[in-house]
This record gives structure tokens, sequence and C-alpha cells, in this order.
């Protein structure tokens, strides 16, 4: 606060003896500051000589449970001013009354005080904890001025028309916003220091009596003083907690500042109004919190200007594109919370990866535990169908591709697509990429259809046929060529990419993207061997710190190539690195311990790692020619909004590539088109079978309305050549009957009987309706490929034959995903050698599944094979052993060594099984009921997939952000439970965990209470159904009818 604004001042008095080792604290209030004037100057008579004034702190401790508490800053009972007038109280017996009477009056008398003053003053204290005790006796009268902030301390004890009156003083100064959130930090962290200290000191350090107060006690007069200590401390102990709690005015007024901000925005909102409020129609603390967590201070004049549109202001369907690292994530933050917040409706953002879908976890976990909404994860094996329907508080669920789907299909399958009010998708250019892009047009055509309140927003920074997106989503459309930086593109000569990267590191960052993992780790390699030593002095002790904690994470384990590069500042970064590894230097790269990476193009994808240059080191995405949107995506990574003032981009190629890169360059980004049609059992099949089983439709007729307004339907005159959407509709409802996921209703009308088998084009045609069978609704609600729907059944089935549960892995078999068992080339001696190390138990499985040991043997030494053995299931089993090598052990890098395969891919095997687990189980729940036996099992099953830990890692893993690793380094500090991470303090979480950022240890607290939130949410609502009468109840029923 500026020193010329309004100032409050308190002068309390308290007498008590000197202590110079707290000199530098406040002590605690005493209940007999002020006493009636004859009593109050005959005790000053006779004890001026001994006793001296200090200033105190006014505040209560709100969660005093202890004795110690209480008293902790008075060690000495008999010698402050309280019980020197203990005698006359101790006769009275009254202690609790006088104790509160006296307390009112002090109150009373401050505000008399207060308003005599001509000028009140509020001093910001820079240090609490540095202040001298010499400072508190440079007055020459013995009293010091005691600077309370009226936030946090002062209007604690005010009554309540003087604390409105110190609000409004308090709103009216300037640069509220900023500087009144620190200081209200800094007094909750200071206060909490202060307490700490004193309570240490006057444990530990002896106690010390000023020349004025060192008098010769006699032996009983010291036994009656402990006595009278004794007695005074056991009766305020017995007041204080029969008290009735005490609750902060402050925490009061702030909750209900935000409740009002709230009620206005919603008001603002819903009116045609153009006043957006504090914050583009948010709480002030919204802004507050963006500066305080992420460093946002103003928007760009883009975000204003995209955010006061028309269009989003009458809540139209929107798509924005911007380059990279224009901004885009911000609007569409800003966007959810006013839903969340101002509208008090569920939102839905659906991001490509489950790494970004758990950093945005992260990032907003803060904004829902201080803003009072859920933040929910749907990714992986992670969420729940349908979500928990919430009593009060509204819910972020974010969610990838695949599970965004299945949640949109829940919440129309529960009749509770209405409670969703906003749906933000980030790269939409992605629903023109294959089957997920399939997914993603098949999620926002459903809810297009189902409901007319769902606003629509779609962000990307590549897209080109906007105008297709535009009439498939009803959206408006803006754009802007914003960058924070000048975007350059160079051409070099291969030879000069050292010099190109040692004019940036170590002093700003690099990316050099490659075109394959292979030469990203030669790269890195032929780099450092070029980089002088004096690199290797370049926050050398960190770097030793980032080998070291690679060495926990992976047991011991360090990748040579890693061992050697790391201690330059080098790194490489590609999908075969574990998890735990990536996260590991992806922070060390964000906090500029590392200086260079050499990685694919996957980390172009979403990640925000940053760079003052971008190097392409070829033209090329493995074996293809770079596309002009993956070219965007990978310079996007040059000069970040708000991290980098600047940023360039480089182009190595040869003479050979030139001509087509000149072309790809110049000419505009790639259109993107539907995939509903290419990606049959995964697009249009999959989507008629969940249509007909939500009842969205039911007859041909309505799936053909429901077609025409895809975006596949918008391209059908593009898309369409050889057969027209008609018969593509025909073909595959009958794929669908074929396979025994649907079955035709029979008609009887006018005209007499419509064959079953036919399907003519005409109004018997549009009149013909369909039902889902049992397996088809199984599918559906599992999101199980439809190609493997049948397969999966059978194995199922024959499982439960001779289902083998002395040991995993006939259950890991049957959740081995099929797509990646397809892809899978065994190493026929270690298949062997494997084999021969399973009990007779685990070979009777692979028996039952028609596989011997003569067969892989035979494999093994490269005989021929006469009999006929499937494939894919020998390919499975391979996969089910190394999933299942992986859960004994928990440690990737043994069974990467034992089976010879890239510890990165060994990892996405896992994690791939882990979704595969959960499909499978919602697969076998309700629909299928001769498969119940398994619903008990893979719910543990998919639980040891998720995490693949030892069981005392699994609640500490829960929390987004937290891996193995960090998990490991949690537990081994003493933090057990999520209810130990939800109550952690940051900075000390900062201190006793190594390489663990302030802004990390700031997101898995808040990760870990908004969970812990959730579970209690969860656990209120399960509690309130319980007790809550059924509207079916007999009596009611019966009292409703004779109301009638």
């Amino acid at each position: 606060m500026d020193e010329g604004g309004p100032r409050i001042r308190r002068r309390v008095s308290v007498r008590k003896r000197s202590r110079p080792s707290l000199g530098s604290n406040f002590a605690l209030p005493t209940v007999a500051e002020i006493k009636p004037s004859d009593e109050k100057d005959k005790e000053e008579e006779k004890e001026t000589g001994r006793r001296r004034r200090r200033t105190v702190d006014v505040r209560l401790d709100e969660n005093n449970d202890s004795e110690e508490d209480m008293f902790g800053d008075c060690d000495s009972f008999a010698e402050n001013s309280f019980l020197a007038q203990v005698d006359d109280l101790e006769q009275n017996m009254q202690l609790a009354e006088h104790r509160k009477h006296d307390t009112d009056l002090a109150t009373e008398d401050l505000c008399s005080e207060s308003t005599r003053h001509n000028e009140l003053s509020i001093t910001a204290v820079d240090n609490l904890t540095e202040l001298k005790r010499d400072e508190h006796t440079k007055n020459p009268s013995g009293h010091d001025d005691v600077c309370i902030e009226p936030g946090a301390d002062l209007l604690y004890d005010v009554p309540s028309s003087q604390v409105l009156y110190f609000e409004n003083l308090q709103n009216s100064s300037n640069d509220l916003g900023d500087q009144s959130s620190k200081e209200r930090d800094w007094n909750s962290f200071s206060h909490k220091t202060v307490n700490e200290k004193l309570l240490h000191n006057s444990t530990e350090q002896p106690q010390q009596v000023d020349d004025s107060a060192s008098i010769v006690r006699t032996g009983s007069y010291m036994n009656r003083r402990k006595s009278l200590k004794d007695q005074i401390k056991s009766a305020m102990t017995g007041n204080a907690k029969a008290q009735t709690p005490i609750f902060s005015r402050t925490k009061q007024l702030k909750e209900t500042l935000l409740s009002e901000e709230i009620n206005v925005a919603k008001k603002t909102i819903e009116s045609s109004s153009d006043d957006l409020g504090p914050f583009y129609s948010l709480p002030s603390k919204v802004r507050d919190l963006y500066v305080q967590l992420k460093g946002i201070e103003k928007l760009y004049e883009w975000q204003h200007t995209c955010l006061t549109l028309n269009s989003v202001q009458e809540r139209k369907n929107l798509i924005y594109s911007l380059p990279t690292s224009g901004g885009k994530t911000l609007v569409a933050e800003i966007l959810m919370l006013q839903e969340l917040l101002c509208r008090q409706k569920d939102v839905l953002m659906i991001l490509p990866y489950v790494a970004i879908v758990q950093e945005k976890i992260s990032g907003l976990s803060s904004f829902g535990v201080e803003l009072g909404f859920f933040v929910e994860e749907y990714a992986g094996s992670k969420g729940k169908f349908p979500p928990i329907k919430r009593r009060e508080k509204k819910s972020l669920y974010i969610a990838t591709i695949e599970k965004g789907h299945s949640l949109v299909n829940s919440l129309i399958e529960t009749e509770r697509i209405s409670s969703l009010g906003l749906v933000v998708v980030d790269e939409l250019h992605m629903i023109g990429e294959g089957s997920r892009g399939a997914v993603l047009e098949m999620t926002l055509a459903k809810i297009l259809y189902t409901s007319k309140t769902t606003q629509i927003i779609g962000m990307s920074a590549t897209l080109n046929n906007v105008e297709d997106l535009q009439e498939f989503l009803q959206a408006e459309y803006y754009t802007s060529q914003f960058r924070p930086y000048s975007d350059t593109l160079k051409k070099m000569d291969p030879d000069h990419l050292v010099a190109l990267v040692t004019e940036v590191i170590p002093n700003y960052s690099c990316l050099v993207f490659c075109p394959t993992k292979k030469n990203c780790e030669n790269v890195a390699e032929m780099i450092c061997k070029f980089l002088s030593k004096d690199y290797l002095k370049h926050r050398e002790e960190e770097k030793h710190e980032v080998i070291k904690n690679l060495k926990n994470i992976s047991s011991g384990n360090l990748c040579p190539i890693l061992k050697h590069t790391i201690p330059f500042g080098v790194a490489y970064h590609h999908s075969g690195l574990t998890s735990d590894e990536r996260k590991l230097l992806e922070e060390a790269y964000s906090k500029g311990v590392l200086c260079l990476f050499t990685c694919t193009s996957t980390l172009a994808a979403g990640v925000n790692l940053p760079a003052r240059r971008v190097i392409l080191r070829a033209p090329y995405v493995g074996k293809d020619f770079i596309k002009r949107n993956q070219y965007k995506q990978m310079i996007g990574r040059a000069g970040r909004a708000g991290i980098d003032s600047a940023g360039e981009s480089i182009l190595i190629l040869q003479e050979k590539d030139k001509k087509q890169v000149l072309e790809f360059i110049s000419r505009p980004l790639e259109n993107c088109y539907s995939h509903l049609i290419q990606e049959l059992t995964k697009g249009i099949q999959t989507l008629f079978l969940s249509l007909i089983g939500l009842k969205i439709t039911t007859n041909i007729g309505d799936i053909y309305h429901f077609m025409n307004g895809t975006f596949f339907g918008v391209q059908q005159k593009i898309l369409l050549k050889e057969k027209s959407l008609w018969e593509i509709i025909v073909d595959s409802l009958r794929y669908l009957m074929e396979k025994g996921l649907l079955q035709k209703d029979t008609l009887v009308m006018e005209k007499g009987l419509v064959q079953k088998d036919t399907i003519y084009k005409s109004e018997e045609e549009f009149q013909c309706t369909f039902h889902v069978t049992k397996l088809g609704r199984a599918s559906f609600k599992g999101t199980i490929d439809l190609a493997y729907c049948d397969i999966l059944y059978r194995d199922l089935k024959k499982g439960l034959e001779g289902l083998v549960l002395e040991s995993f892995l006939h259950l890991i078999y049957l959740t081995t995903p099929y797509e990646m068992a397809s892809q899978c080339h065994p190493d026929w001696m270690i298949y062997f050698r494997q084999f021969n190390q399973l009990s007779p138990t685990e070979q009777n499985v692979a028996s039952l599944l028609g596989v011997s040991e003569n067969f892989i043997g035979k494999k093994a030494s490269g005989q021929a094979i006469k009999k006929k053995v499937d494939k894919d299931i020998v390919n499975r089993l391979y996969l089910s052993f190394v999933l299942y090598t992986l859960l004994k052990e928990t440690n990737v890098w043994s069974v990467s060594e034992k089976f010879n395969m890239p510890r990165g891919y060994i990892q996405n095997l896992l994690t791939g099984a882990a979704a595969f687990a959960s499909c499978v189980l919602h697969f076998c729940e309700q629909e299928l009921e001769e498969f119940w036996v398994y619903r008990a099992l893979l719910v543990e099953l998919t639980k040891k997939l998720t995490y693949c830990v030892k069981a005392e890692l699994i609640p500490l893993m829960e929390v987004t952000g937290v891996l193995e690793g960090r998990a490991k380094q949690l537990y081994n500090a003493g933090y057990k439970s999520l209810v130990h991470l939800a109550n952690a303090d940051p900075e000390v979480l900062i201190k006793t965990i190594d390489h663990l950022s302030r802004r990390q240890a700031k997101q898995i607290v808040s990760s870990a209470k908004m969970l812990l939130h959730e579970k209690a949410e969860a656990l209120q609502e399960e509690v309130e159904e319980l007790l809550r009468l059924p509207p079916d109840f007999p009596g009611t029923v019966a009292s409703s009818i004779e109301k009638a």
C-alpha cells in the first residue's frame, strides 16, 4: 500500500517482562488491556518501576486446540498486566466473564479512539520476522505502534459497522488488485512464521529478567505463584474450550464479496449490457489469481477483442485461429470460468494427448480450489461414467478425444447433456486426422444434435478450409496473425549446426527437431563432442542433480547417452523415454538447467517447451516429407507468448529438397477433411450404433438427417464419388446387423409386411426402426473398436471355461490391446526363454489359448511349422508376458533389457493396456450378465496397470502430475496419503523434495486438495442419497393420490 494512503494505527499496552530473545516478535494479546480507571491507576503506581509497555499483535489464533498454543508467548503468568490483578479476580471466581467483558471494552476503546483520529493509517511491513527489538523500544514513552492490515488482523475484532467502513476505505485505495492480494498472502505467511518462532523460543531459550524486575523471591512465594499459574491456566483452558468456535469475520466478508461479484456477473451476462464487470464478467479474484499463479497482468489486444465479440456475448459457437504461441488458451480459460462461475454450468475441455490433459489439470486445480469448482480428469483409465452429479459445485471435465466421446455418450444416456454449458476443443484441426478425428467429429455432432444450449468453442493454430468447419459447427470465426515476436526463416548449410546452436546456448534455450528417434540421440552426442568444456561449468551442480534424480526414478539405471550429454546441458526427447524421464527432463529444461533438446515432432504437439531458436534438422518426419501444419507446429515453439521476447526458426535442407520446401512454404495450409467414411469401424459404424443405442435416432430417416448435419455431411459432395450417402448408411447398418450388434424391427404397414432384409428408399424405409442388441450396447458403452468386439466377446466367453486366477497372466492377456498385438514382432528366443520361466499353472494359460512350448521352440530354432496357429493370439500372449513381468518387477529398465524393447514402447504398452482394461470393464458391466465375474477382477487389474507401482504409492500417484519417481520422494519424506499432500505447505515441500520448483509444489498441493474435495463431495452425495426419501415410497404415493 502506498505511504500516502489511509493509515489505521492501534496502540495496545501490555505489561510484560523484558525478554531480549523475543525482541523480534510480537506478544499475544491479554484480556486485561483495559480496566476501570481507578483500578488501573493503582496498579500503575505500584508496578511502574518494573514493568514495561510492549506492543502486541491483536490477532487471535482461530485454531488454538492446545494449551501450549494459547499461552505460547507468555511463559510467566504472574508478570503480565492481567495476572497482576489476579488476586481481585480470583476472589470473584469469574475469570471467564471478566475476560470476555474486558475484551469487549478493549474493542470499544479501539473504535472510539479510531474515530477521534482525523488520519487513519495502515503501514505495510516488508518483513515481519526481521524487526529488531530496539525498533520496538524507540518510543520514549515506552509505547510502540502496532500496524495492522485491515483485511487480515484489525477487522477480526472490530464491530460490523467499523468493518464495513474499513472495507470501503480499503477498496478506495490505489492499485487494490495486485497489492492487496500480495499483502494478504504475506500477512498469513508472516503471522504463521511469528507464531512458530514464538513457540520455538518459549520452549528452548532461557528466561531472562530485566534489571528493574530482578528481585529475590522466597520459596513459598514462588510456590504460591506457581500454584496460581496452574489454576489460572486450567480455568482459562476450560473456558476457551467451552466457547463456541470463532469464525474469521474477514474470511466471511471476502467470501460474501466473491459471492456478490459472481451474482453481479451472472446478471451482467444475462443482460444485454456492455458493462462486463470487474474482469470480463468474472470476480476480481480471478484477475488476482492470474497475476499470482501465472504472472498474467494484462491481456493482449486480440484477446480482449475476442472476448468482447458480439458472438461471444450472445453465446454463439466460435472458432478462432492464431499462430502457435499466440495465447489462445487464455481466452478459452476465461470463457470456461464464466460458464462455471456465472452461468453455473459444467464445462468439457477436449485436448489431444494424455500429457496435455495432465498439464492442464495441474494448472487449473488451483483455480478450482480458490473459486469453488471441481477439475476432473478423463484420460487413460481415469474418469467415471456417467460423471458424478454434484450437489452445488460445478465440474470442469478435462478429457482426451476418446474419453470426451464416452463422457458425452453417458451424459446423453442419463439425459444430463443440457447440464453441459460449454465444450472447448483444442487443436480443432485434428478433426481431419484419422480415427481420432472421426471420434472428435462424432462427439461434436452429437452435442449439436442433442443440446441446443451447449456452446462450442474450437481453437487451433493451423486451419485452412475453415468455412466447412463453420458450417458444421454453425460457428462464427475470428482470426489474427498476432505473434509476440518476429518469425524468421533461414536456410543454412547442415555443416553449421553446432555453430547455430552455440549462438544461443547456454544463456537461452534451443530445440533441434530431428526426423527419427535414433537421429535425435546421434545429434545430441555429436553436438556435445564439439562443445567446449566451459559448458560443463554452467549450473554444474543442478545438472548433477538431474542425473542423480534420473537414476533414482529408474532404480539406479541411466541411459549412457544422457549420462554423457546432460553435463553439457543437452538431452534428447522422444517417445523412447519413460513418462518419469520425460517429465524430469522437461522440468530441467523449463528451469534453464538444460538448454538444448534434440527431439522428434511429438514435442511440437502441445507440450509447452518454448525456445529462443528452433532448428529443423531436415524437412522430414520419419520417412515422410514434412507437412505444412507440422512445420508450423514446430516453429511455433520459437518465442512463446509471455516467455520470450524474441524467437527464430531455422530449416536445414539439402539441395534435392529445396524446391519442395519452397513450394510447401509458399502454398496454403493443408485442407481438413472428415474421416468418418475412411475409418469405418471406428467412424461411421460406431456412430450409427451409438446413435441408435442412445436413442438419438431410431429409424433410418433420422440417421440420414443426422448425417447431413455432420462435418462429413458438409463435405459429402467432395468426399463421395462412388457411393451416395444413402448407400453408405444402408451398407453400414447391414454390417452392424451381420455382426449381431443391431436388430431391425419388423414393420406392418398398409402396404403389407416390409421384408426384414430389404431396405427401400421409400416412405417405408424412412420409418424402418432399429434397436441395439446386448452385445451392441456393451460395445458402444465400452468404446470397443467394432472390428474387435465379437473377438473380445469370444475371448471372454472362452476364458470363463477355464479362467486361471492363480496369477494375473490370464486376465492380462484378456486386456492386452488388439491393435498393439497386430503390430508386434516377437523375438522368438526371448519368447522361448520367458515361456520356460513360467510356472506350470501359468504355462497352462498358454495351452488354453492354443500356444504350445513346442511351437515356440520350433520358431526359436527356425524350424518349419506345419500346424496353423493364430498369429494374433501368439503376438498378444507375447505382449502379455511383457506386461506380466512388468507388474511383478515394476521396473521398466529391467523389463526393457529382458525383452530387448525400448523402455518408452513398454510404457506405452502399459498405458494402452490400462486404458483397454477400463474399456473391457465397461464392456462387461450391466448388459452382459454372463461376464459378472470379470467386473470385480478387472477393477483391481485396471488399478495395477494404471499405476504399476507398489501399493503404498498408489494414493500419491492419484494426484495429477505425481509420477513414480516423485511419489517415491514424497513417500520417503513422510507424505504417505492424499490427506498429507492436500495439507502440505508448498514451501516445506520445496525444501524437502529434491528438484521440485515452487510452481510444481503449488500445483501438487492444489491437485491433491481438488481430489480430496471431489472424494468428500462424492461421499456426501452418497450419504444424502441414502437418507433421501424415495419418490416411489408407498406413503408418499398414497398421500399424493389423496391430495389429488
